[in-house]
């Protein structure tokens, strides 16, 4: 047998443990992982000597090409793949009408998760898609089927802005959602409160960015996280948070959680990496929702990523431009950062170098728990016979980051500026080198469509 390619003599990272092993890829799989003597010939040698083979990032939480998101597949996958990222999960945002709406006429659920396909022609990885219900609308309950058929198998909710839904709809999808076994995502924060919160500030004049989290606070995430997670578990709905910014939002998690197999949750890089001082080193760019919180819960992410309560590391990337973010008034700038591209490398500085955190646990959160929270079964691993989407990464270059390098449209980095330690030299989707050392080498359109498997969450905390 002769192999399309090799690599050698790096250091292999499971979700266990680290090996010093060769890996063989054929076909766009995993062939072989083990000894140099055991390899077959191959097409091709990468010397990866002095590097991790980690398998590719899996990030379920990403915007791109759609609403609230300039990128379009070929910018975001790009910056996704200098970032290690090779699989994603896009949303499929039912069309409404509204003031935030970008539609004139109301669609589908299913019309939303064909579009979302088309678009993703142009895609440079892999990705599946979260249909997002935006109505009260009884009628999308007949169109889940097929919405599974197409291989959507988790749908997102939210409590916030308006297409928030109601205890009471959302009571019923919850429904659905057990009945028909797949994944509920939830963005939890109190709207009335956040409403009310914000007039008052407005009211005060309290314009400057470093006021924002009080519009916005901790406790408005965890009454609404408590709310949407008693009701999952009510209906036996598989639970995930999206975002999980705070201590108390996450404590929620964990006080229903009794072993994963029903209530899971994420935080996200900059959850992990920054505080509300941003705000004031930033400004308006640094604004998302939830806001960023304090040095103490981002401690707190940590902590609930070890015990398990949290297990993914997400990056909720969405492309603005400084146009969009940098306004007199924080309320009126666009939610959302961008960070597809420094995910990998920002992460690894904070929980491996900062915290002692190990390479299997990076693995674990970044990679492995998300393709089996989203029923992506050969993603996330280096088993043999499972995609071969693999990272090549140097754990000791050190680089300054700079929105200079930017593939995304966002022209501004909430990381401006940051040294880190770790730095994504290689990325391969299905065995096809498409990102070498920094340069985008593969070709818009090699991505496909993952047809996602409903779940089965399996029991992940001891």
């Amino acid at each position: 047998m002769t192999a399309d390619l090799v690599i050698s003599d790096g250091t292999v990272v499971t979700p266990e443990r680290l090996l010093e092993a060769d890996l063989a890829v054929d076909d766009g799989v995993i062939a072989a992982v083990g000894d140099a003597e055991t390899m077959p010939d191959a097409e091709e040698v990468v010397d990866a000597s002095g590097q991790l083979v980690m398998p590719g990032v899996v990030d379920p939480h990403v915007h791109i090409d759609g609403y609230l998101s300039n990128d379009t597949y070929e910018t975001g996958t790009s910056a996704a793949a200098l970032g290690g990222v090779t699989s994603c999960v896009n949303f499929a945002w039912e069309a409404w009408i509204g003031d935030l709406s970008v539609w004139e006429e109301e669609g589908t659920l299913l019309e939303a998760v064909e579009r979302q396909k088309r678009k993703g022609e142009e895609s440079l990885i892999d990705f599946g898609l979260h249909g997002v219900i935006t109505r009260e609308d009884p009628a999308v309950f007949d169109e889940l089927e097929a919405v599974i058929r197409e291989g959507v198998t988790s749908i997102k909710m939210f409590t916030a802005y308006e297409i928030g839904l109601s205890n009471g709809f959302m009571d019923r999808v919850f429904e659905e959602i057990a009945e028909h076994d797949i994944v509920a995502v939830l963005h939890t924060e109190d709207a009335s409160v956040c409403n009310h919160l914000t007039e008052r500030l407005k009211t005060e004049g309290a314009n400057h960015p470093s006021e924002y989290p009080r519009a916005r606070p901790d406790y408005t995430e965890a009454m609404a996280a408590e709310d949407a997670v008693r009701m999952a578990q009510e209906a036996g709905a598989k639970y995930y948070g999206i975002h999980t910014t705070c201590k108390k939002a996450a404590d929620v998690l964990d006080d229903f959680q009794a072993d994963g197999s029903e209530v899971r949750g994420e935080t996200c890089t900059h959850y992990a990496t920054l505080d509300e001082s941003a705000y004031d080193e930033q400004g308006t760019l640094a604004i998302q929702a939830p806001p960023l919180r304090t040095p103490a819960d981002r401690d707190a992410m940590f902590e609930h990523l070890h015990d398990g309560a949290l297990s993914v590391v997400s990056t909720d990337h969405v492309a603005f431009e400084r146009a969009d973010k940098e306004v007199e008034h924080w309320w009126d700038s666009s939610f959302g950062v961008n960070s597809l591209q420094t995910t990998l490398p920002v992460f690894h500085d904070e929980a491996v170098n900062d915290r002692g955190f190990s390479y299997p646990f990076l693995v674990r959160v970044m990679s492995t728990n998300p393709a089996r929270t989203f029923g992506l079964p050969g993603k996330g691993t280096l088993e043999p016979g499972t995609d071969a989407d693999i990272v090549l990464f140097d754990p000791d270059e050190e680089y300054t980051i700079s929105a200079a390098d930017n593939a995304s449209i966002a022209d501004y980095s909430i990381y401006e500026g940051r040294d880190v330690t770790g730095q994504v030299k290689k990325t391969f989707v299905r065995g096809e080198l498409i990102a070498d050392d920094g340069e985008i080498v593969g070709d818009p359109g090699h991505g496909e469509f993952i047809h996602r498997d409903r779940p089965d969450w399996e029991p992940n905390r001891q």
